[in-house]
């Protein structure tokens, strides 16, 4: 389906950098090129910014920071409470450019607006609330406080496969906190961040308090520049966890804070009591959400040999109903990949696991009959540890299902991955899901639901899967700074109680 999109409000289409309140160009001079990833057409072009853009962008932060800084958390929460109120009265324009430059079909596209949303509304309620503490000294004569305070200027960059909402996720926090930022785009998807940040501008965020620079090939060489800056005192990554670990390297000489959202593989582990139409129904959620293409998407699920051939014929008939193509038309189920690369990278994880015995129960097809990068929904059974998709997170939608036994077996299974963000498990035996729970190293676990994210929620990972939590009232922590203050010759009057 060939389909030109048009916007409620042309004027959120910009493709330039945002500095100091301010659309320009890049030193540089250079652009590159944003295409559609469901028909190979152009989109349009954004500047492919340098570290030379990297300066001024750090500049106007810091210039902006004392003012915004010494706004009360109250008049911070007025401004992000009216982004909210744009974003969503913007809903379907920010929706079409998700669909356009990222591929997914439009209820999903639909959903990441409002989900986006909610961060900003959060935000804005937890702004003022920035509480400190009074602290009983060991001595009489002595007070102690702690004040929380804004780490200062921040460096977010943020992945494609969230265009709005991992956007949102750390402005919204960042802002609260009263820090002011510099965002590095993703270069597959840097139109949905900018109508974003025009609707913070018409909510009254002021010049230079927001920061946006785009590149595609150039951007090693902007984080380089974020992460050497003494003035940048924190960064916010998510993506991969070797590009995490080489922007901590580069940290390292300034000592400044780090958020960093990685890579997952994450164990989907269904029970012989789990109640199977909920299990299918969230392994649907987890594993083809967005293509398959989030962190949090189950990439192993394991299933008690019991009940294994009915869960597999269950979800083989959900999955024969999916319809891939283009996220405009309104029959699509699922979208493209993000690129042409990432479906054959996928399509090498079929390959690979078809060589070493893998058996398709559904999809397994990379269909070029319709585009450049769409992979069918796909089954595979009769999985060896050798193959790659048990070793390498797919980001694709492939579902992977392995059989097991017992209980410590499928733990040590799912335990067996370097990486540790999110799992999933299902079971009707409270007992067993407080004993799962417990073992399960992850950052977080989601029992009976394939929803793991929610505005209110931590989220985060340990291990390889990176340090910190994003949303709910725990993502502010990661901006701000604790400052101790001790008075002292406090002199004490003893008086007769009353």
């Amino acid at each position: 389906m060939s389909y030109t999109p048009t916007l409620n409000d042309p004027s959120l289409f910009i493709g330039k950098n945002y500095i100091d309140g301010n659309w320009v160009e890049s030193a540089s001079g250079e652009r590159f090129e944003v295409h559609d990833p469901a028909t190979g057409a152009l989109i349009g072009t954004c500047p492919e910014s340098t570290a030379t853009d990297v300066s001024p962008s750090i500049e106007a932060a810091a210039t902006a920071l004392p003012a915004w800084r010494s706004r009360t958390g109250r008049d911070r929460s007025r401004i992000l409470r009216r982004w909210y109120e744009l974003v969503v009265e913007n809903k379907d324009d920010l929706a079409t450019l998700i669909t356009w430059e990222n591929g997914k079909a439009g209820p999903d596209a639909a959903g990441e607006v409002l989900f986006a949303a909610s961060f900003l509304e959060w935000f804005a309620e937890e702004a003022p609330r920035v509480y400190g503490d009074v602290i009983p000294h060991t001595q009489a004569g002595f007070r102690v406080s702690v004040l929380k305070e804004p780490v200062g200027v921040v460096g977010l960059i943020t992945p494609w496969n969230f265009p709005a909402a991992m956007i949102t996720r750390k402005l919204g926090p960042a802002l609260a906190a009263g820090c002011t930022a510099v965002v590095k785009t993703a270069g597959e998807t840097p139109f949905t961040a900018n109508a974003l940040l025009i609707l913070g501008e018409r909510a009254g965020v002021p010049p230079g308090v927001i920061n946006s620079i785009s590149a595609l090939k150039n951007t090693p060489e902007i984080g380089q520049a974020l992460c050497s800056s003494n003035t940048v005192r924190k960064i916010s990554f998510t993506g991969s966890t070797r590009v995490g670990k080489v922007l901590m390297n580069q940290s390292s000489d300034t000592l400044k804070k780090l958020s960093l959202e990685l890579g997952g593989n994450a164990p989907f582990i269904v029970f012989d009591d789990a109640d199977l139409d909920v299990a299918v129904t969230s392994a649907v959620a987890s594993k083809f959400k967005s293509s398959g293409q989030t962190c949090v998407c189950s990439n192993r699920i394991f299933v008690s040999r019991g009940i294994f051939p009915e869960f597999v014929r269950r979800l083989k008939e959900v999955v024969s109903g999916f319809k891939v193509g283009n996220g405009f038309d309104r029959s699509t189920t699922h979208g493209p990949l993000v690129t042409a690369e990432a479906a054959a990278r996928v399509e090498s994880l079929i390959t690979d696991a078809l060589r070493l015995g893998a058996k398709v129960e559904a999809g397994g097809r990379r269909r070029t009959d319709i585009g450049p990068n769409f992979i069918e929904p796909t089954i595979l059974t009769n999985l060896s540890p050798s193959m790659r998709l048990n070793r390498e997170e797919i980001f694709g939608p492939i579902a992977p299902l392995t059989a097991f036994d017992t209980e410590d077996e499928v733990i040590d299974l799912a335990n067996k991955c370097d990486v540790g963000l999110a799992s999933y498990i299902f079971s009707q035996d409270i007992s067993r899901v407080a004993r799962v729970t417990e073992q399960l190293a992850f950052g977080m676990v989601a029992v009976n639901t394939g929803v793991m994210s929610d505005s209110a929620a931590p989220f985060g990972g340990i291990k390889h899967s990176g340090l910190g939590r994003e949303g709910s009232k725990y993502g502010i922590d990661d901006y701000l700074n604790l400052k101790t203050v001790v008075t002292g010759n406090v002199h004490v009057i003893h008086r007769a109680s009353l």
